[in-house]
């Protein structure tokens, strides 16, 4: 019992204080120029998917390759239903209304792919809080040392999430609130990692791959169009800077732990 306490203290901190430290670095110096710091996002978002939980993914023994990838094309064909039957039900809600829908339109559809990050993002924490659970069974201190440099390694995905949902049209409190939300899914699956560890570790692969499926696909899919309506020389090479910055964020806090 002493061990399941230890699990569910440190799975919470870890999910709350990465979210919080993003959320205090958004909310002070990003929100207030969020639509330029979209191409921040998507480098992180990019460099979170395609340098950390799918390599992360391909090294755990016992993984097949081609499963991983057929999980990939599923997730990315998942988040397409997803935000197509989204679709579908707002045009059949505004079906026939006599509005043309100009003001506030584009922030309401925006709206889908703040719902898709918190879905990947619950997937993260959920692998997050098998992996700190793992750790703990094998000794305390390397578990310890698991949760801070999951909290290190979560700080600049969660910065990418704050964008995406600020840029969705989510309100500070609001997107803070379903972060820690998220967050705390770290504790389920920490939970779950203590009673079922084995089955837990057999699906971490794939929950890995699912969730950098909903960053790849909302960067390619929702923030990249959206750069490409402003197509001026000095935006275009504003955007591509950040992307490159967003990318040296995650690579850079990569190396520190």
């Amino acid at each position: 019992m002493a061990v399941l306490q230890s699990i569910v203290l440190i799975t919470a901190l870890a999910g709350v204080t990465s979210v919080l430290i993003a959320a205090s670095f958004s909310v002070t110096l990003l929100s207030k120029m969020v639509n330029n710091m979209v191409s921040f996002s998507v480098g992180i978002l990019l460099a979170t998917a395609l340098l950390h939980s799918l390599p992360e993914a391909f090294n755990i023994p016992g993984t097949r390759p081609q499963l991983l990838f057929a999980t990939l094309l599923a997730g990315l064909f998942g988040f397409f239903l997803l935000e197509k039957i989204a679709l579908l039900r707002h045009d059949h809600h505004h079906e026939g209304d006599g509005h043309h829908h100009h003001h506030g339109h584009d922030a309401e559809n925006a709206g889908r792919s703040g719902w898709m990050i918190l879905v990947g993002d619950g997937i993260h924490n959920f692998v997050d809080g098998i992996l700190i659970a793992a750790a703990f069974m094998a000794d305390y201190q390397v578990g310890i040392f698991t949760a801070i440099a999951i909290i290190a390694h979560e700080i600049p995905q969660e910065i990418g999430d704050f964008i995406v949902l600020l840029n969705a049209g989510f309100s500070r409190t609001r997107a803070l609130i379903y972060n820690l939300i998220c967050g705390l899914s770290a504790v389920v699956g920490g939970v779950l990692a203590y009673f079922f560890l084995e089955r837990a570790h057999a699906a971490m692969p794939y929950l890995l791959v699912v969730a950098a499926s909903s960053f790849i696909y909302i960067a390619v899919s929702d923030l990249i169009p959206q750069m490409h309506r402003r197509p001026h020389w000095a935006e275009s090479l504003r955007q591509t800077v950040l992307i490159a910055c967003g990318v040296g964020f995650v690579i850079l806090l990569s190396m520190l732990h």
